[in-house]
């Protein structure tokens, strides 16, 4: 098989139940330059995730499925298949999201007309839906303009699913930080890349559905309040008055997020 343009890096735990819709959205997309890397988190389902991934990867090339023997959370999971990764572009994707049909394909488009080389991530707006994937339960998220560092600070307006990095732009390997499982491990990537100066971009194409499950751990905003301020305290080292101011920024767009205009 030819090196893929793009590896698509698919953390998954005790995922049986809705991994197969995520990876029947991947074979779907009229972009088809792809491998997708699956790590199963040593789920303890006895194997019934992996075996519906590996179904497919019976069938395609494409997919790959890693058993991970030791649960290192969604940031160790990342790693484990960026460790493998051939592509150049790094696109993630939960295995309860959905990519609509045409992503892939509208994002290259965007990536290629970028002629901001300071731009690594790439990210679209996305639907808020139901665990079931069949009613939005919030309007669509989208926030169409660039992010630099600071500002990300304040605010973070990536979603992994929705997002594309461009390993070409970056100056060194970037790995997730382990230490935070999987608590604002992405939150703590994007920051990683773009204090080398680097920038996201977001834009205005509705292209993932976001299932909004009851039993995340991000469908509590309060439960994610230690884990944001362990970011700024424990990760980038801020000092108290710092981190609070951060982390009221962080507390305000939050609301304006789901209650109020993106």
């Amino acid at each position: 098989m030819k090196t893929p343009l793009i590896s698509i890096i698919t953390p998954m735990y005790k995922g049986a139940s809705l991994v197969a819709a995520t990876i029947e959205s991947v074979l779907a997309q009229t972009f088809q330059d792809w491998e997708m890397i699956v790590v199963d988190d040593a789920s303890p389902d006895e194997g019934a995730g992996a075996s519906v991934v590996q179904s497919y990867a019976d069938k395609d090339a494409r997919i790959r499925l890693i058993r991970a023997t030791v649960n290192r959370g969604s940031s160790g999971a990342r790693n484990q298949a960026m460790e493998i990764a051939k592509g150049r572009y790094f696109a993630f994707l939960d295995s309860d999201d959905i990519w609509h049909t045409d992503y892939l394909s509208v994002m290259m488009k965007h990536i290629e007309d970028c002629s901001d080389e300071r731009t690594a991530i790439f990210f679209s707006g996305y639907r808020r839906m139901n665990s079931s994937c069949d009613t939005e339960i919030l309007p669509p998220y989208i926030f169409a303009e660039k992010r630099d560092y600071k500002q990300l600070l304040r605010h973070c307006p990536i979603f992994p699913s929705a997002a594309i990095v461009d390993t070409s732009k970056l100056p060194r390997k970037i790995s997730f930080n382990e230490e935070l499982k999987a608590l604002r491990d992405d939150y703590a990537y994007w920051l990683e890349i773009m204090k080398n100066g680097l920038c996201a971009q977001g834009y205005d194409d509705v292209l993932v559905d976001y299932r909004m499950r009851d039993d995340s751990m991000t469908a509590s905003k309060t439960k994610m309040i230690k884990p944001q301020w362990n970011i700024y305290r424990k990760v980038l080292k801020m000092n108290f008055f710092s981190s609070a101011y951060y982390l009221f920024c962080w507390a305000l767009n939050g609301l304006k997020k789901y209650y109020g205009k993106s």
